[in-house]
This record gives structure tokens, C-alpha cells and sequence, in this order.
């Protein structure tokens, strides 16, 4: 747990998954395309939780790199349902990283606010369900 911030979702990550070697970029620190994409499945598990079905990623409102992430870092990522609209669900989350063992480091390396929409089986807007919101 940082010192002096809390996290979105409480204690425990909505996703936690390992960098490795074959995400790396040209630097030698993990490629943000691959942590733009953990973002969005991190954000659509409490999105597609809250519409009781099917959701599609429409926006990025706002994705800012903090830090680099470097191979071996276990990524942990929380997300929080910000608000929540007829068909639209917008999604906060924030990533840090587990680093080194001895002495321990976690360091908030990532902050996004991404917008999903519930669809019906024919790829279709469909309300969010009223006891979600």
C-alpha cells in the first residue's frame, strides 16, 4: 500500500498480472501499448459486472503514464465505477507495481478514465440495468 494514497478500489486489484521480456519496447521498459491494454480489461470487469452482460470499450477520456514499468514488476491494476449513464458506464483506474522483494517497492506507475457501453446480443445499446446504478 502507498504511503499517504488510497487506492481506487480498496485493497484488492480488480487484475495482477507479471511484466515480462516479450512486452518490452525499443528502451528496454514495457511497452505502453501493452499497458493500455490491461487498463481496458481491467476497467471492463467492474463495467461488465455493473451491466450484467456485454460491454464495449467507446472512450479513453484520459490515459497518463506516471512512471515506466520494467520486466519482472507484478502490475496491479484497481478500478472503480466513477458514474454510471443510461447505457454508459465510466470507469476510473489506477495501476501500480510490485518491485524488488528486499526492500519491497509499490509505485503508482499509471492513472486512467475509460467509458463503456452495455450491448445486446446483436451489438446494440442496451440500458444499463437499473439496480446497477
Amino acid at each position: 500500500m502507498p504511503d499517504g494514497h488510497e487506492l481506487l478500489a480498496g485493497d484488492e486489484p480488480v487484475l495482477r498480472v507479471p511484466a515480462r521480456p516479450a512486452d518490452i519496447n525499443a528502451g528496454g521498459d514495457i511497452f505502453g501499448g501493452w499497458i493500455m491494454s490491461q487498463v481496458d480489461i481491467a476497467g471492463s470487469i467492474p463495467a461488465v459486472a455493473l451491466a450484467q452482460g456485454r460491454v464495449v470499450t467507446v472512450a479513453v477520456q484520459r490515459l497518463v503514464f506516471l512512471k515506466p514499468v520494467k520486466v519482472g514488476d507484478l502490475v496491479s491494476l484497481y478500478a472503480r465505477v466513477e458514474s454510471v449513464g443510461r447505457t454508459s458506464i465510466r470507469v476510473a483506474v489506477e495501476v501500480y507495481v510490485h518491485r524488488r522483494l528486499s526492500p519491497p517497492e509499490f509505485i503508482h506507475v499509471c492513472e486512467a478514465e475509460l467509458t463503456y457501453v452495455a450491448i445486446d446480443e446483436q451489438g446494440k445499446p442496451r440500458p444499463v440495468p437499473k439496480s446497477a446504478g
